[in-house]
């Protein structure tokens, strides 16, 4: 699922310090980033373990320009009700 940054549920980093076990459990349960911003300087976005692989394989998946045409196909194929797309 994609979160663009400004939809995400947003700390400042003295309350995700303070809270961190909870903002862990909370990020791990919810399946949805947390974004830790600062007073100075860049922010972060807090992610679970699963959440991030699923990033990295979907990255790594996208770089092949053919296997993300074939993807971007699956998607449009899903999403307008195609039983299936062939495999060559």
């Amino acid at each position: 699922m994609f979160w663009p940054i400004w939809a995400m549920q947003a700390v400042s980093y003295s309350e995700a310090r303070e809270n961190l076990k909870a903002m862990i459990d909370k990020v791990v349960a919810d399946r949805a980033p947390l974004a830790i911003t600062r007073q100075r300087g860049e922010g972060a976005v807090l992610v679970s373990a699963s959440e991030w692989a699923s990033i990295e394989e979907t990255l790594y998946l996208l770089r092949s320009p053919k296997n993300a045409e074939r993807l971007l196909e699956a998607v449009r194929g899903f999403e307008s009700g195609d039983e299936g797309v062939p495999f060559p």
